[in-house]
């Protein structure tokens, strides 16, 4: 079922697979993202593993969004993120990502600014 989620920018729909997400088990979501969808620069305190289902995710690391500093990931690609890496996402179209992880699963803005919870 998927669902909103507050802590990102308003389009992406979530649905937990495995978890719950606020606690400290294995989890297993998925996120999906409209078409020129942007997540600012953010990290996770523990490490994230991130599968793309379908669509293509535009990937960089750095403390703000820059699309010249990103890789395409398409379907099959993973991207495994290590604790308090700052790193930023956008798409060109619709796309479906799976998480893996161990909880809690939080996300923190670089820039309090861009964190949606505070809008």
């Amino acid at each position: 079922k998927w669902i909103d989620i507050s802590s990102l920018p308003p389009g992406a729909k979530l649905a937990v697979i495995e978890g719950p997400l606020n606690e400290a088990v294995p989890f297993t979501f998925r996120l999906q993202f409209p078409a020129n969808y942007q997540i600012p620069a953010h990290w996770h305190p523990a490490v994230e593993r991130v599968t793309v289902i379908s669509g293509t995710v535009n990937m960089g690391i750095g403390d703000k969004l820059d699309k010249q500093k990103t890789k395409a990931l398409g379907p099959g690609s993973m991207a495994i993120m290590q604790p308090k890496t700052n790193h930023f996402v956008w798409t060109k179209e619709e796309t479906v990502v799976q998480l893996n992880g161990v909880g809690p699963w939080l996300i923190t803005y670089v820039n309090a600014a861009d964190d949606p919870r505070k809008k």
